[in-house]
């Protein structure tokens, strides 16, 4: 298969699926969820082959829980299908109506993107996520997961596609790339491909956005910090970091760093080191933060203060004491990756500062960093979360698929009478 001429046909088809009826895209969204439950025996036959060959290969834990499709993972993107299908139409929707003159009318309407390559790592259940989103937004979609899921990949792909296009959605739907070397090729369609969206290491990441001249939308890592202010809620608050440290510790919203106003250290800091000590978290912190640490009876390695951008994935953590909110808020701005940053604060004021001045997609108040999540969101799935300003930030759900273009309805209209003064616009919003 040759990913070039792949990308030229599914351009040519992208208009065909655009132009697809809901009902005909969330038939096809049934067709699929329908599939997956017949063939999840073969979906798990396949994915125990991949993380047999994961143990083998020494893949580290953190992996090998992204690679793992289960029961769980079936019942999530199961969850995922049913909340997408119930979801609104995101085409067609008219953002802007005017008329420029009488019987000149424009209106910008909501369209697909178009061709969406989408190239992410031991993740099989984002396959599920990535092409039912592009389904339902009316993309055509080229799909590379990474070769330690090569097997779950192969299965799931052949079941989607196959009910997918037995639903009458077009041949150029979804296509499925495979061998490493089709990540060049695909970065270098331009003409075809109209947006990247890449999920994985930092590394990773930046590789894509370095070798290509697609648009790319999503994140490079996920360092993300809770700040623990003197007006914290202890009782409420410890909870809330282990769920955001332990209850996924590989996943890009676990909390990777936590601040901690030294005002409230003595009261919060032992609480907070024995809840680590119990969960088997690794602790990493200041000169400051690991000598008070150590001296409370627990192991904390010392860390140099340019070590904090650092994305473990991991039951790792870093500490650090500061001197209030705004220390706080200029270390996020300073070390994170404008991914998702809480505070925990019972003081309006210092939370109001925080979600104002923390430069992130996501912001939040007394609740775990996990919850930044498509599905969480009420967004049926995400392809991914995008940390960049432009389009779409946060969990990229249907919202951020779809673009727009201009409709305008003339009756013989030309700019030379308006130029010449013989017409003018009136501009009335219809």
């Amino acid at each position: 298969m040759n990913i070039r001429e792949e990308a030229g046909k599914m351009k040519l088809d992208a208009p065909v699926m655009a132009s697809s009826s809901l009902q005909m895209r969330n038939a096809a969204l049934e067709a699929v969820r329908d599939a997956l439950i017949a063939g999840k025996d073969e979906i798990f036959a396949a994915n125990a082959r991949d993380m047999a060959a994961a143990e083998d290969a020494g893949i580290s834990g953190a992996i090998k829980k992204r690679l793992k499709f289960d029961e769980g993972k079936m019942r999530d993107v199961l969850a995922g299908l049913d909340e997408l299908i119930r979801l609104p139409d995101p085409l067609g929707k008219t953002s802007l109506a005017r008329e420029l003159d009488e019987g000149l009318k424009l209106y910008r309407v909501s369209v697909p993107i178009g061709v969406i390559g989408v190239i992410f790592e031991a993740r099989p259940d984002a396959l599920v996520q990535i092409s039912s989103l592009c389904i339902k937004s009316g993309n055509c979609a080229i799909l590379k997961g990474g070769r330690e899921t090569a097997e779950t990949n192969r299965t799931l792909f052949r079941i989607i596609y196959g009910a997918a296009a037995g639903a009458g959605l077009p041949k150029g739907c979804l296509l499925q790339a495979e061998l490493h070397n089709e990540i060049d090729e695909l970065l270098s369609c331009d003409r075809d491909v109209d947006l990247l969206i890449p999920r994985g290491s930092n590394q990773f990441v930046q590789y894509i956005m370095n070798h290509t001249k697609i648009p790319v939308m999503g994140h490079a890592d996920g360092v993300c910090h809770i700040y623990v202010d003197r007006a914290a809620d202890r009782e409420a608050s410890i909870p809330v970091i282990l769920d955001a440290k332990t209850q996924y510790p590989a996943a890009c919203n676990a909390v990777e760093t936590i601040l901690i106003d030294r005002r409230a250290a003595d009261d919060f800091l032992p609480a907070l080191a024995e809840a680590f000590a119990r969960a088997k978290v690794a602790m990493r912190g200041t000169k400051e933060a690991s000598e008070r640490i150590v001296r409370l009876g627990y192991d904390c390695v010392e860390m140099a203060e340019e070590e904090f951008h650092k994305e473990y994935l991991d039951l790792t953590v870093s500490i650090k004491l500061v001197s209030g909110v705004r220390e706080a808020v200029e270390h996020i701005n300073r070390f994170g990756s404008h991914h998702t940053d809480s505070i925990l604060t019972e003081d309006d004021e210092a939370a109001e500062y925080f979600m104002q001045m923390v430069d992130s997609a996501g912001v939040y108040r007394n609740c775990s960093t996990r919850f930044a999540d498509g599905y969480r969101y009420g967004f049926g799935a995400e392809v991914g979360i995008s940390t960049g300003k432009l389009h779409a930030r946060g969990p990229v759900g249907l919202e951020g698929l779809v673009t727009y273009k201009y409709k305008l309805y003339g009756e013989g209209h030309i700019v030379g009478d308006y130029a010449a003064g013989r017409r003018q616009f009136h501009f009335r919003d219809l």
